[in-house]
């Protein structure tokens, strides 16, 4: 029995990257051009990864499953959109993964305690703007490459 735990502990290191990220397989077109339908990313699990920041891509639980979206709201910020340009907390977002962009105002969507969750590709894109922020139980994992 002693000459086999080298192996299994082997194993172990072999097998525990699976456990913290995945495969995920992006489904639909919201997030493009960044991401595509069908495109296959890989995912940090929300136990392991760093604490959620803006700008970051994360596999959330939506209301219908879950879903690849950008984070965009912070808790305590509210955030809204004119004339094309997202505006948080009254500051104007840089925003350079977003190709297509959303012509009419929208919001406010206050974050409270939650996180408020966006597509890059705004007008083909149900995300937070409809739902309202999601809480941290929400978040499955963060997007890695």
């Amino acid at each position: 029995m002693k000459r086999l735990w080298p192996y299994g502990l082997g194993l172990l290191i072999a097998l525990s990257p699976l456990v913290a990220i995945h495969p995920v397989r992006v489904s639909g077109h919201s997030m493009e051009p960044g991401f595509r339908d069908g495109q296959l990313v890989w995912s940090l699990r929300a136990w392991c990864a760093d604490a959620p920041a803006r700008g970051q891509v994360w596999i959330v639980d939506g209301p219908d499953g879950p879903v690849i979206k950008r984070l965009l709201g912070l808790p305590g910020e509210t955030l809204s959109e004119r004339g094309g340009d997202l505006w948080v907390s009254g500051a104007r977002l840089r925003e350079p993964y977003v190709a297509r962009v959303d012509t009419q105002d929208g919001g406010p969507w206050p974050c409270a305690d939650g996180y408020l969750f966006i597509g890059d590709n705004r007008p083909h894109s149900e995300d937070g703007r409809a739902w309202g922020p999601l809480p941290r139980a929400a978040l499955e994992g963060r997007v890695v490459f």
